[in-house]
């Protein structure tokens, strides 16, 4: 009884840390808070460099690292223990954590802690290590779709960009030869060899120009100019590469996210992958946060929502007790199709995603598909009895008798 309260302990951790699944209150806040204890640790670095400030606030910024420092290695040691209930399930549990602790996320949680313990074990002047705070920058990976997409794009693409990196060598590799062939007598103290030119040629590719190595020949200057004009394409390359594989990346993300969302629906789920693919190209995602009012009584109905995952809280006037939908019901039908304005407000009470359907789409659809069509009468009429289109909107009272 006591392993298996523990197993379950341990799956819940691995919930709450790894998975942070809409709606879970808990896994939300625990996201929230280690973000903001990151960034308030960036900002201690930066403030902690001042002279004047680091002496005033001394034991502000020593508290800040006493309790960064419990809790990520709190989190580190939960992580650590709670893997066996992650991708590595099939392994046996050693293995399991020897394989998050090796992993990229693992190590970056390893460096956010290990140093840290050492340096209280050191003198003051070796403290300096405490600097490498800013590592922790690298754990807002974990929680940041859009950085997460970034370096998978970046290790997805790093041949073309180690190819982008050896020809913008290769060029500047050239440059600095020609440009040591045409200064080396006039300038022999900056460009009297290929590798002092290799400098110039570097920063000069890089558009950076820092000025401190010019050419004062013709054919320097011409060699220069040439090389501005090259430096350019080749800092487009890479830019290009990373730019349109980030794209790429966030639109196979969206689509990915979205069809697990309409798969989910059960008015779509006896549809073929091609029809809820063109399903797809109507739907607009949308995600409310607790408390956030998705329609207001009184408004004009111009969608109807599918709630893919959470809570919507649906409130009649006139009726004490509101209505609550879950995932895979929807709501806001029969104000679309009635062309009325709404007669109830729609409120989120966890953060839930929805998918949206114009209404005009809302009308193609159920033309064009026979099924969805019937799925979605049977619903109103469970709602507002025979009375298919209720002459007041959307949801009134006599849906919920």
């Amino acid at each position: 009884m006591a392993r298996l309260k523990i197993k379950e302990l341990r799956r819940r951790v691995y919930e709450v840390l790894e998975e942070g699944a809409v709606g879970n209150a808990l896994s939300v806040a625990i996201d929230r808070f280690l973000v903001a204890l990151i960034l308030i640790n960036l900002v201690a670095v930066a403030l902690e460099s001042i002279p004047d400030l680091e002496t005033s606030y001394a034991p502000l910024f020593a508290l800040i690292e006493y309790v960064s420092l419990a809790v990520f290695t709190a989190e580190y040691g939960l992580r650590l223990w709670s893997a066996v209930d992650g991708p590595h399930a099939h392994m046996t549990p050693l293995r399991a954590r020897l394989r998050y602790a090796v992993s990229p996320a693992g190590i970056v949680d390893l460096i956010a802690v290990v140093p840290f313990w050492f340096a209280m074990l050191l003198p003051d002047a070796l403290r300096v290590i405490l600097v490498f705070r800013i590592v922790r920058f690298l754990k807002i990976a974990r929680y940041s779709p859009a950085m997460r997409s970034l370096l998978d794009v970046l290790y997805r693409e790093r041949r073309a960009l180690f190819g982008s990196f050896a020809i913008l060598m290769g060029t500047a590799l050239v440059a600095a030869a020609l440009m040591y062939l045409a200064e080396r007598h006039v300038q022999p103290d900056k460009l009297g060899t290929i590798p002092d030119a290799l400098w110039w040629a570097i920063v000069t590719l890089s558009t950076i120009g820092y000025g401190d190595v010019v050419p004062i020949t013709a054919l320097g200057k011409f060699i220069a100019v040439i090389s501005v004009f090259l430096g350019m394409i080749m800092i487009a390359l890479p830019v290009g590469i990373i730019a349109t594989a980030f794209a790429e990346q966030i639109h196979r993300r969206e689509f990915i996210v979205n069809w697990g969302m309409v798969a989910r629906v059960p008015l779509f789920a006896e549809l073929d992958a091609v029809e809820i693919a063109d399903i797809m190209q109507l739907l607009r995602a949308e995600v409310a946060e607790p408390g956030q009012v998705i329609v207001r009584a009184g408004e004009a109905a111009h969608s109807m929502y599918f709630i893919a995952a959470g809570q919507v809280e649906i409130a009649i006037k006139g009726r004490k007790e509101p209505l609550r939908l879950a995932a895979g019901q929807f709501f806001g039908e029969v104000a679309v199709l009635r062309r009325a304005r709404r007669s109830a407000t729609a409120t989120a009470l966890v953060r839930s995603n929805l998918l949206v359907l114009a209404a005009q789409d809302l009308h193609a659809l159920m033309q064009r598909d026979a099924r969805i069509a019937q799925r979605i009468k049977d619903v109103v009429e469970k709602r507002v009895g025979r009375q298919v289109v209720s002459p007041k909107g959307d949801i009134v009272t006599e849906e919920v008798k």
